[in-house]
Formats: C-alpha cells, sequence, structure tokens
C-alpha cells in the first residue's frame, strides 16, 4: 500500500549541519535518512532506513544464491577469543573494550573472525560439513580517531560480514571466485558503477584480498585500472614491474659537499640544477620500535609503507623519529645516506637502480655526496617494489597504460588460509580421520557504506539521484488541486495502486502546500519516478511523468498508464 506522506515522518532540512563534511552526510541529513546523535554515531530515520534495508535484501538473496547461510553472532565478544589469535594487543585503539559487573573483559564487535572461528571449531567436526559459508548483518564498532563523512566513516555501522570454511586451499579458492561473482552481482543490482581491485589485507590478515569500490570523485581511495586488460588495484596495493634497469660497473669516486639547510630532495635538487631521478631517497624505519630498517627510493618516487611491510613481513612498521635518526644514522633527517652502515638492513626499490651512481645525504648535518653507487659503496639485502605508481606506470600485468580513478570502498574479500583456524586449533577430521586446519575466506559488505557510496555517486544540485533498486521510494504521486476538484484525490489513489501492481515502492505526497514545494521535496529525497495529478492533467485524461534529473516533464495519456508504468521495471 503506497506510504502517503502526510503521516510520514519525512524530516527534510532547507540546510545542512555545519559539520556535514561530505556531499552524502549533507544530503542524508538534509533528507531527513539520518540525524546525528554522537560523534561517529547516528540515528537511522524511517526513510534511511528504506534505503539500508533494500540493500540489505540483495546482499541476502545473492549470499543465499552461493550456498550462504545466515546466523546471528554476538556484539559483545570475549577478550579470551582475541588472545587466541594475538589481536587483543594488536588491534589498537580503534577496539572499544569494555568489562561487565564481574570485571571480565570484552570488546565490542569490530570484525568476528575469533567468534565466528569459535563456533566452527565446536559445530564443525567432519569433512562431509565442507565446504560452509556462514554470514551475519550485524552493527560493528571501531573507534576511529576521527570520524567524519557521516556514515562512511562512521564508528557504528552495519555490515554484512561472511565467512568461509573449507577442506582444503583449492576448494577456498573456488568458493572465493564464487564469492567475488556475487560481489560484483550484488553491486551491479544496486545499480553502481564499481570496480574490483587488489587490495592490501590490513588487519583481517590472510593471503589475497580484493576491494569492490563504487567510482565517484568524492572518493577517498585512489584506484589504478589498466586501459587494456582487466587488472585494477587500490594505490597501496598497486604492483609496479621490474624494469631490469642494470647498475653501473663503475662510478667516480664519492664526492662530499655542502649544503647547508638544504635537506630535501627539492631542495637540494634546486641547489644543484639536478633532477630528482638522478637521487637515492632515503628513509629509517623502526620494526617493532626496536630495529631499525633503511628503504632506499629514487628520488622522485614516493615509499608505500604497505609494500615495505610486506617486503619484511613486518606489519609492526614505523617510521622513525629524529632522535632515532641520530642514534642510529648519526645525523639529522634529511642528511641520511645508505653509505657506512654497517649491519644495518638497507632494502631498496627497483627503480632506484636507474639512478646509478647518485646523490644522497653524506650522514652529517649540511651536507649531501654524489656518486654513491649500490653494491660498492652499500649493500642491498633485497630489491623490491616499494614505490606507490604514478600515472606514467604502465600495467604490470600486460604493459598498457594505466588510469587513475577516485573509488568508495563498500565491499572487501579475503583469502584467509589457516591464520586464524590455526591459532584456534579449529580442525576437522580428513577421509582419514585425521584432523586437518581449517581453510577459511571472509567476505565483507559495509551496509551502511553502500547507501553513502550511491548518494557520492549519483547527486546533482537539487538532492540525490537514487538507483531505481535501492532508492526509497521508487515512484511518487504528487496530488495537487484536490481541494478544488473532487476526482484528483480519487484519480492519484488509484495511480498509486497500480504502480504498485507494477512492482513499484509508492510514496503518495497528499499534503497541503504549493507545488514547488512537494516537487523540492521529491527531487531532494531523490524518488526516480514523479507522476502528478492534478484538476489540468486529468481533463486532459492524462498524468504528468517525469524523470528524475530529466529536463521537461511527459504528459502520458491514462489509458496507456499501465503498460508505460511496467515497462519502467523491466
Amino acid at each position: 500500500m503506497a506510504v502517503k506522506l502526510s503521516r510520514y515522518l519525512l524530516a527534510t532540512l532547507r540546510e545542512a549541519p555545519a559539520d556535514a563534511d561530505n556531499v552524502s552526510a549533507r544530503l542524508m541529513q538534509r533528507a531527513g535518512m539520518i540525524r546525528k546523535l554522537a560523534s561517529g554515531i547516528y540515528e537511522w530515520l524511517p526513510l534511511g532506513l528504506r534505503a539500508l534495508r533494500k540493500v540489505e535484501r540483495i546482499v541476502r538473496e545473492e549470499m543465499d544464491a552461493i550456498g550462504g547461510q545466515e546466523v546471528w553472532l554476538p556484539v559483545v565478544q570475549p577478550k579470551q577469543l582475541w588472545q587466541e589469535t594475538g589481536r587483543w594487543g594488536v588491534y589498537g585503539k580503534e577496539l572499544l573494550r569494555l568489562k561487565d559487573r564481574k570485571d571480565a573483559e570484552f570488546c565490542f564487535a569490530p570484525t568476528a573472525e575469533e567468534v565466528i572461528t569459535d563456533l566452527a571449531r565446536r559445530e564443525i567436526r567432519s569433512w562431509r560439513q565442507l565446504p560452509a559459508m556462514f554470514y551475519q548483518f550485524g552493527l560493528k564498532f571501531r573507534d576511529e580517531i576521527r570520524p567524519r563523512f557521516g556514515v562512511m566513516r562512521a564508528r557504528e555501522f552495519l555490515m554484512k560480514d561472511a565467512y568461509s570454511f573449507h577442506a582444503d586451499e583449492k576448494d577456498a579458492e573456488a568458493y572465493y571466485r564464487a564469492a567475488y561473482e556475487a560481489y560484483k552481482k550484488v553491486f551491479a543490482r544496486c545499480g553502481l558503477r564499481f570496480k574490483a581491485v587488489e587490495a592490501q589485507s590490513g588487519a583481517i590478515g590472510g593471503s589475497h584480498s580484493h576491494e569492490f569500490m563504487v567510482l565517484a570523485e568524492t572518493g577517498e581511495e585512489t584506484i589504478v585500472s589498466c586501459s587494456r586488460c582487466e587488472y585494477g588495484a587500490n594505490i597501496e596495493r598497486s604492483e609496479i614491474a621490474d624494469g631490469r634497469w642494470h647498475l653501473p660497473a663503475e662510478a667516480p669516486p664519492v664526492e662530499e659537499f655542502a649544503t647547508p639547510g638544504a635537506c630535501s630532495v627539492e631542495d637540494v635538487s634546486r641547489l644543484l640544477g639536478e633532477p630528482a631521478a638522478r637521487f637515492l631517497k632515503i628513509q629509517l624505519y623502526m620494526i617493532e620500535g626496536k630495529t631499525p630498517v633503511l628503504a632506499v627510493l629514487r628520488g622522485d618516487h614516493e615509499l608505500n609503507e604497505a609494500k615495505l611491510s610486506a617486503a619484511l613481513s613486518a606489519p609492526l612498521l614505523a617510521r622513525a623519529s629524529q632522535a632515532q635518526y641520530e642514534q642510529v644514522l648519526g645525523c639529522p633527517v634529511g642528511f641520511a645516506g645508505p653509505q657506512g652502515h654497517g649491519g644495518l638492513k638497507v632494502v631498496a626499490d627497483f627503480a632506484a637502480r636507474s639512478v646509478g651512481a647518485g646523490i644522497t645525504g653524506a650522514n652529517k648535518a649540511d651536507r649531501h655526496a654524489r656518486n654513491v653507487l649500490a653494491g660498492r659503496d652499500f649493500d642491498v639485502a633485497g630489491w623490491f617494489d616499494l614505490r606507490m605508481t604514478k600515472p606514467e606506470d604502465p600495467c604490470p600485468r600486460c604493459g598498457a597504460a594505466t588510469a587513475f580513478h577516485k573509488g568508495i570502498e563498500v565491499g572487501h574479500t579475503f583469502k584467509l588460509g589457516t591464520k586464524y583456524s590455526k591459532a584456534m586449533k579449529a580442525e576437522y577430521l580428513d577421509k582419514g580421520q585425521k584432523p586437518q586446519a581449517l581453510v577459511m575466506g571472509c567476505y565483507g559488505i559495509g551496509v551502511s557504506r553502500v547507501v553513502a557510496a550511491a548518494i557520492e555517486q549519483g547527486h546533482d544540485q537539487d538532492g540525490i539521484v537514487w538507483p531505481l533498486a535501492i532508492a526509497p521510494f521508487q515512484a511518487a504521486v504528487v496530488v495537487l488541486d484536490e481541494g478544488s476538484d473532487a476526482g484528483v484525490r480519487p484519480a492519484a489513489d488509484a495511480l498509486a495502486t497500480a504502480l504498485e501492481a507494477c512492482g513499484l515502492d509508492v510514496l503518495e505526497d497528499e499534503r497541503e502546500g504549493k507545488p514547488g514545494v512537494k516537487f523540492k521535496d521529491i527531487d531532494l529525497i531523490g524518488v526516480p519516478l514523479r507522476f502528478v495529478v492534478s484538476r489540468r492533467t486529468l481533463a486532459a485524461g492524462q498524468v504528468e511523468f517525469k524523470r528524475r534529473g530529466q529536463a521537461k516533464a511527459e504528459a502520458w495519456p491514462l489509458g496507456e498508464l499501465a503498460e508505460r508504468a511496467a515497462a519502467l521495471t523491466r
């Protein structure tokens, strides 16, 4: 039955709150979808909840289609489970920790790997129960230090998280591909323009992962994609092929020179009139706060910390402080070079070989050195892809040109392997009745984030432009002139009933008020299809139809209404 707007909580605002810091935060509050309760915590009003539930329904259908079984897991999780995996002391301040009246320690779920693995080790006994996938829709809480962008980076959010269990890596890989394809169907059905890209696994861990990015100019993530093949990755994960540069066999001796006050590559480059590509850039890092390692890059490149962490197999990696530079390298930041540090581990980016004998710090304040050559003046423990991708870098798969996009992460899939099952001794008995560790996969979708991302992708100066599938209301019937023509209201009700028979969710605006005010509200909340019934349209035997964003309205004959309306949903 069509919703009557006169009895519906549609709390639209003329202006967004001053702290709404992106498009979706502004429009969701102006449209009466959400209200802010505290920093990073939002109330979802009826209009917003309708969109949320539509995304949830699509996700549920696609998870069921690949054999998922829905569960409901606790949001308050015991400390002991997190200690088993070692994440209690690693996850950081984003983990909201709490105690009950008996002083037992818990956390509010930011994710559910520990809980679902505990469930699996208690319930899965035999290979005959595999594969199995369990999923849930549940609140998550991550205590972001600076919540921003409305529900895009809120502390409390709705997430679909799924976990699969397998007998071996081959079966896990096959299911991962099925989940990957299901995710593509989810976001296609939501009517979003998106791209699946390779990604870092982060705090969840595992050997391989993909992010699903909604493409939007307002996105905070940078995506690198190939113009020819299917390769795509976020900027942290984007690969750069080894250019196979060769170091020169000989070079002039190292020569030091004064650079008073010039500590950056840019400063020294200007001073010497040499391009940045002739420099060896040095950055000191500390592993677990105590073991130093030196990274070497070409002067015009930027270090990718995620790649450095992966190259060193060191998740706890932090950039050295000024005091640590002085202690380890004997000089201030900006004047360090890789030479003269026997025993210090040095790793270098592939492209640093293209510098040959380069310019770098002299390990003394206000001094640099030229003709510093790897292999002669310092040893390199390993050459790796350590830098951020640049627009001129070719595709690492096929060599074609790459393109950069902005995106919003709405989904993430992980191949976890046995990371959690081994730590928690989650095992099954194989065909030979021998215990084996369960092989796992993990698949998340930020349901509330999808709603915001759809708005970031679809909006104009008048408000939200929803895809039809997830619009809170797909059609609006606007009633005009009811007071001066008794036939208007019955005709509007009949139209609403006919549209609903076509499978559309209908909002009937039968409020008193000026047409312009009604139209502005309908555009602001983003109803994709607008129908107007008035004394004038009835007299002409017509109804006025307009798509959201369409420049001009169309006149539809009443006799063709059913057929035309049915065509809108195909």
